[in-house]
């Protein structure tokens, strides 16, 4: 039993305190339905992977880097709100991905795995990859932690700061399409912006200093990792929506403690 779910559980803590800071970032710069967007666009990824035979992993990983770099051109463009430009992304690539499906005889494709995501099936060799995107994301957010930050306090003052704030806004969003889209068959497409957006507000309860959220944010994605796990192992529940279960609950219980001022 623990050899065949340690693998599994590795796999989880390392998603979980690498999305940690990052919900931090979404929470902060009110980004979540930036992450349901990849995640509705990432079928259009998956159909083509299907279609032109090409590893999934690396079409999700494309497909959603190009939603993001996509949205922050059209963000600076257009004169669109970002939730209006979030939706019509959102529901063209889902769309698109639907239409492309189906056109193609004899494809047989099971979205279930997709859509609610399969931990338990993790190999070795998905554990080494996500082990690298992970360490790849992780020193980026440490290296760029100030100016990110600077730019989701007031992207103004970062400017005047000489920060970017283009180039960081990009970046941000490119870490956070990269983690979800090497999460996505792991944890599924429909609930891994949950494990992003719930630990970090939960954090946010018991926290006075940004580093302190951040960090926070990745011992309760953990906890809600290991809990999740160990649920859909003694009751037989999808482990992806066990996991999010859990972190909904410790959010429900962190709304009964004082606030960190």
């Amino acid at each position: 039993m623990i050899e065949f779910i340690t693998i599994p559980i590795l796999t989880g803590v390392l998603i979980a305190a690498t999305v940690g800071p990052l919900g931090a970032f979404v929470v902060w710069r009110k980004m979540a339905y930036f992450g349901d967007t990849l995640a509705h666009s990432s079928l259009l990824g998956l159909s083509l992977g299907f279609i032109f035979q090409i590893n999934l992993n690396i079409t999700l990983i494309v497909s959603c880097l190009l939603i993001s770099i996509l949205l922050v051109g059209l963000q600076r463009k257009s004169s669109v709100s970002i939730d209006t430009l979030l939706g019509i992304i959102a529901h063209t690539s889902l769309s698109l991905g639907l239409i492309s499906i189906s056109l193609v005889d004899d494809l047989r494709v099971d979205l279930m795995a997709y859509l609610f995501g399969d931990l338990l099936s993790v190999s070795s060799t998905d554990l080494f990859w996500i082990a690298g995107y992970c360490g790849l994301v992780t020193i980026t957010l440490i290296k760029l932690w100030r100016p990110l930050l600077a730019i989701t306090v007031n992207e103004d003052l970062a400017r005047v700061d000489g920060y970017d704030v283009h180039r960081l806004r990009l970046i941000l969003m490119l870490m956070v399409g990269l983690v979800i889209a090497i999460a996505m068959k792991f944890i599924g497409a429909l609930i891994i912006t949950s494990l992003m957006i719930i630990p970090a507000a939960t954090a946010r309860r018991f926290s006075s200093s940004p580093e302190q959220m951040a960090l926070l944010a990745s011992v309760i994605g953990i906890i809600s990792v290991i809990a999740g796990i160990a649920l859909s192992w003694f009751k037989d529940t999808p482990a992806g929506p066990s996991i999010v279960v859990i972190a909904g609950l410790l959010f429900l219980m962190s709304q009964f403690r004082s606030q960190v001022e």
